[in-house]
């Protein structure tokens, strides 16, 4: 049988106290003392162990004693930095002394979190809150769908206004238990994909921002060329070389399948219809997807993309920029830019950051947003004061103020917050750059708000294994489109 370990751990406790206990009331009675004493000792004892041994053979008075905590219990995914984490200790902090409840918070990496709370929820012994970034596509979707999650529209509903319909929509589920769709997750912050580059690279081939193309063709040439003039230059070979692309083409990436949807919606290719069904029978589709395919890949086919992309892990495109090794890359947060916020020579001179070029028929690019949520468990009984705390932590200037402590790595998602000069001010070239993008541009969630059966398609790679086929296994883009429509169709039955 298997208990908490906590709890469990207290309870060997109780019982070696009580055993000592039991034993000091024996070994105290004086040699004179009556024997009747002594044995009537020896009997409280023996009673004292097998009530023990009763209460541990018994999970329900374990879980009793768990549910009964009235701390809040919250599971939280840790910062890319010390400050984000302090940020979050301070707001929680404030809260416990403004409402008199006790907060106990644990940090985990992004990577175990959403594994540890499925553990958790298969035990029953889940905390009331959990916020991870991977939560929207790994947890969320599917929770809300077997009604594991408490409602959230009563904390949502007074503070509508100050969401995007992108947001809101990104935390509307559907439940299928109750068999109609709710809030049933918190806004925290969002991200979207950037472009990032190197001035100084282009400097070196006598080009700048300027430069650069906004039409869909002329853009991607643009990076190609710059590629090229930088081999060109004299002892240019004598140096590793520099690539012209940082496109991620590996199984094991997130950012690949992430880059890939935005492709996707830059060629207008629509998977799932207004009711969430699948489109993929549309023989427009399917030439839509293979032509993302194969304009995808052909980068790396003409090795303007550096060979190791097919191996990528999620920071690997991040590292390849900021090495030098590639002149720009796609990134779904602004971690690239964070990472170098210490120099100001770098992050204000030498590192651009830049919205997407306009789609290939020159309308404005729409761009895909994650939106970082925290979610309720329905089971929690600390409902109540789980949401006072949400009330709090959205309080604009509460939620505002945490987000910055992250850099800007994430934006947020309160229309007020956009007026803070930290998003706004035109001295940072990154963080601007990306509020306008989200203040300005048209944007949307991704699929798995519509059927979360997509959230297995993503969590699958279906992309990253289409991608990564076509450049290793050299199978064509139409071969690559039938196997990942095929298996997009076998996920849709199953969930169904």
């Amino acid at each position: 049988m298997w208990y908490p370990k906590k709890k469990a751990s207290q309870i060997t406790k109780v019982f070696k106290n009580q055993q000592q206990r039991a034993k000091e009331t024996f070994t105290v009675v004086p040699r004179r003392t009556n024997r009747r004493y002594a044995l009537m000792a020896l009997i409280l004892c023996l009673i004292i162990v097998a009530c023990t041994n009763t209460y541990q053979s018994s999970p329900s008075s374990v879980n009793k004693l768990s549910s009964q905590s009235t701390d809040l219990r919250i599971w939280w995914d840790k910062g890319s930095n010390l400050e984000e984490d302090e940020a979050l200790k301070l707001l929680i902090s404030n809260w416990e002394k403004q409402s008199g409840k006790k907060v106990k918070l644990t940090f985990y990496t992004n990577d175990e979190l959403s594994e540890k709370t499925n553990r958790a929820l298969q035990a029953h012994n889940q905390p009331d809150i959990v916020m991870s970034s991977s939560a929207e596509r790994e947890l969320i979707p599917h929770l809300a769908w077997d009604g594991k999650l408490a409602d959230v529209s009563d904390v949502l509903e007074p503070v509508k206004s100050l969401y995007s319909d992108t947001v809101l929509e990104a935390v509307h589920f559907y439940n299928n238990v109750a068999k109609s769709r709710s809030y049933y997750a918190v806004p925290i912050n969002q991200l979207t994909i950037h472009i990032h580059y190197w001035r100084d690279l282009l400097k070196q081939v006598g080009r700048s921002q300027k430069d650069i193309p906004k039409d869909w063709d002329a853009f991607w040439e643009f990076w190609k060329q710059v590629q090229d003039d930088l081999q060109a230059q004299p002892k240019q070979n004598q140096k590793p070389k520099i690539y012209g692309l940082g496109f991620p083409y590996s199984v094991a990436s997130a950012d690949t399948y992430y880059i890939f949807e935005q492709i996707l919606e830059a060629y207008n290719v629509q998977i799932l219809d207004s009711k969430g069904q699948l489109r993929l029978d549309d023989p427009n589709v399917r030439g839509s997807i293979v032509k993302s395919l194969d304009w995808y890949t052909k980068f790396y086919q003409q090795n303007y993309v550096p060979p190791d992309a097919v191996n990528w892990l999620n920071p690997d495109n991040n590292r390849s920029l900021l090495n030098h090794a590639v002149v720009m890359t796609p990134n779904t947060t602004l971690s690239i830019p964070a990472a170098v916020r210490q120099n100001p020579e770098i992050y204000r001179h030498q590192l651009g950051t830049i919205p997407f070029p306009n789609k290939p028929n020159g309308q404005p690019m729409r761009y895909l947003v994650a939106v970082n949520a925290a979610i309720l468990f329905a089971e929690s009984e600390n409902q109540k004061t789980a949401k006072e705390f949400f009330r709090y932590l959205i309080q604009p200037s509460t939620i505002g103020n945490y987000i910055k402590a992250a850099g800007g790595r994430y934006l947020p998602v309160m229309t007020p917050n956009w007026k803070d000069p930290f998003w706004i001010n035109p001295a940072d070239p990154h963080i601007s750059t990306a509020a306008k993008t989200l203040i300005e541009g048209s944007t949307r969630p991704f699929y798995i708000v519509q059927n979360p059966a997509y959230s297995l398609v993503l969590k699958d790679n279906v992309w990253g294994k289409a991608l990564n086929r076509i450049v290793v296994e050299q199978i064509s883009p139409e071969q690559a489109a039938d196997e990942a429509i095929a298996r997009i169709k076998q996920i849709f039955d199953q969930w169904q």
